[in-house]
């Protein structure tokens, strides 16, 4: 009997700690959900902004304007081989 008059006072008291460890839990997991659905969001956007720059490279591979891409490139290409041929006095 004595035991029980010990477990009614420590039931009684454990009772508003649970009720807050319970509100504690559900603040955290709509935090986690928030969160969540922030990174989801961004990922969606980067998703997005990713395949509109895959079209436009499919556009940029498809038109003609790739071959003239290459051009500018190898002249560039070329205008370094060509400045690292001269002597050190004239490049500057």
């Amino acid at each position: 009997m004595a035991d029980l008059g010990i477990l009614v006072p420590l039931f009684a008291l454990s009772i508003p700690i649970v009720t807050i460890w319970t509100r504690h839990q559900q603040k955290m997991a709509a935090i986690q959900a928030e969160t969540t659905a922030e990174k989801a969001a961004l990922y969606a956007t980067s998703n997005a902004q990713l395949e509109e720059r895959v079209r436009v490279l499919e556009r940029i591979i498809t038109d003609g304007g790739y071959d003239t891409a290459l051009q500018i490139e190898s002249l560039r290409d070329q205008r370094e081989v060509e400045a690292s041929r001269l002597p050190a006095e004239t490049r500057q």
